[in-house]
């Protein structure tokens, strides 16, 4: 008979409850084999890089064991767990405990944990002490005066604050249907005038053919004396440009009419030496 991927004998009667029971074996199977000493098998990885007692090789954290799990105590109602390893390098146990009261695990023999603290005055760095908790561990005066501190920045900053958060909390969560109706309604107003903008600024574009790429800027009080101030900057700049275009033009007439001038002296001349034409009388 065969069912649940598992095989139950001939001779099996649901009397005898489960198949492990029947067979005398336990569920965890060779697992729970020092179960009677309160011990499981389980398996166990290194949570820190140790040094091996016996051969005296190092073990990386992470590497995994088959360890002998036994609860040794209490940490009020927390279990305190050892886990008993044999080292993969050789024949030697180690073995390491948890410790709840600090959150972490301590090496208790067969082994020492590799000290992997970082000294900054080692290497290059500066020292960092904690001079605030030492100067007041053991001057009550000045404890008495760091605790009346924070009492008078509570009783002048932080109450006040927390009241005027408490208000603006009961303030929109007294009636949020009202709320949310207010700033729907400014925001379909603020919507209507930007769409309105955009209607007015893409007219003006096709006006004087700017690209519609081209950002307009606002129609204030500030963009408008800005734009004064180029078009008179503008207007003095092309006053000086006919200023110096002016002499130019003068000097070059006086000249014309003194050529034009000594033209006509010169023709009287002509005509003089020739004397009177032939067809005159007298």
């Amino acid at each position: 008979m065969q069912g649940f991927n598992k095989y139950y004998p001939p001779d099996y009667d649901p009397s005898h409850g489960s198949l492990n029971k029947y067979r005398g074996k336990h569920a965890l199977g060779d697992r729970a084999r020092k179960l009677d000493q309160g011990i499981l098998i389980t398996r166990f990885e290194l949570p820190f890089n140790i040094w091996c007692g016996t051969c005296n090789n190092h073990i990386g954290m992470g590497v995994r064991y088959n360890a002998e799990k036994k609860k040794i105590g209490n940490y009020y109602s927390t279990p305190i767990y050892s886990f008993r390893c044999k080292c993969h390098l050789c024949d030697g146990w180690f073995e390491i405990e948890t410790d709840p009261k600090n959150t972490q695990y301590v090496v208790t023999s067969g082994a020492r944990r590799k000290d992997e603290d970082w000294d900054p005055e080692e290497n290059g760095g500066f020292a960092i002490f904690d001079t605030e908790s030492k100067g007041t561990a053991g001057d009550p005066l000045a404890a008495l005066e760091k605790s009346t501190e924070a009492q008078n920045h509570a009783v002048k900053v932080q109450i006040p604050r927390l009241e005027e958060l408490r208000q603006v909390s009961e303030q929109y969560n007294s009636d949020p249907y009202s709320h949310s109706l207010r700033v729907r309604k400014r925001f379909r107003e603020e919507k209507k005038v930007e769409k309105e903008k955009n209607r007015v600024d893409e007219m003006l574009k096709g006006r004087y053919g700017l690209p519609s790429s081209l950002a307009l800027l606002e129609d204030d009080d500030q963009s408008r004396r800005e734009a004064h101030e180029a078009w008179q900057k503008g207007q003095r700049e092309f006053q000086q440009r006919q200023n110096l275009k002016r002499p130019r033009t003068s000097s070059s007439s006086s000249a014309a009419s003194g050529s034009r001038s000594s033209l006509d002296s010169l023709r009287a001349r002509v005509l003089s030496s020739r004397g009177r034409p032939s067809g005159a009388f007298g």
